[in-house]
């Protein structure tokens, strides 16, 4: 079993040095997704929310979430983030939003938490502007689905594609 990074010698939490390592590209995303009732999937995409536009705020905040990172995860680096995208597409068969983000830096270590925090705080925001009308919401399957750069390479989910 690998080494745990984040614990010192006499089992402390520790937050890792990088500074050694080389700035190089790095590129994560992450997916997840909201299940919700079809006539909760029908007032978001109609713009009848009371609550206002849930796609476009639930994207906004998964962008504010993935700068914010390294404040809401103990052992993560703050992170200078070159860019960060969050799509939110509705399944009106599956009766689901799909959230998928990217994030990217030029630095020393990985953006993979930023990408899977952008998709978690995107799917709570639809949690929480819809709540009074669906709070039989589940979020779902939030996971990384690939990422490049670092010394270890990149890694592909098996069977997810890249959109």
């Amino acid at each position: 079993m690998a080494e745990l990074s984040h614990l010192d010698e006499q089992g402390r939490a520790r937050m890792v040095d990088v500074s050694a390592k080389a700035d190089t590209v790095r590129v994560a995303t992450a997916r997840g997704r909201v299940r919700m009732q079809p006539s909760t999937l029908a007032l978001i995409l109609s713009g009848e929310v009371p609550k206002g536009d849930v796609i476009a705020v639930a994207r906004i905040a998964g962008i504010m979430a993935a700068k914010r990172t390294g404040d809401l995860i103990p052992m993560c680096h703050p992170l200078p983030i070159t860019g960060v995208t969050v799509d939110v597409t509705a399944d009106l068969a599956a009766s689901t939003l799909e959230i998928e983000a990217t994030a990217r830096i030029v630095g020393k270590t990985g953006v993979e938490m930023e990408a899977l925090t952008a998709v978690s705080v995107a799917a709570l925001t639809v949690y929480d502007m819809c709540k009074a009308v669906d709070r039989g919401m589940t979020i779902e399957a939030v996971r990384l689905v690939h990422k490049a750069g670092g010394k270890s390479g990149e890694y592909q989910r098996e069977g997810e594609n890249a959109r």
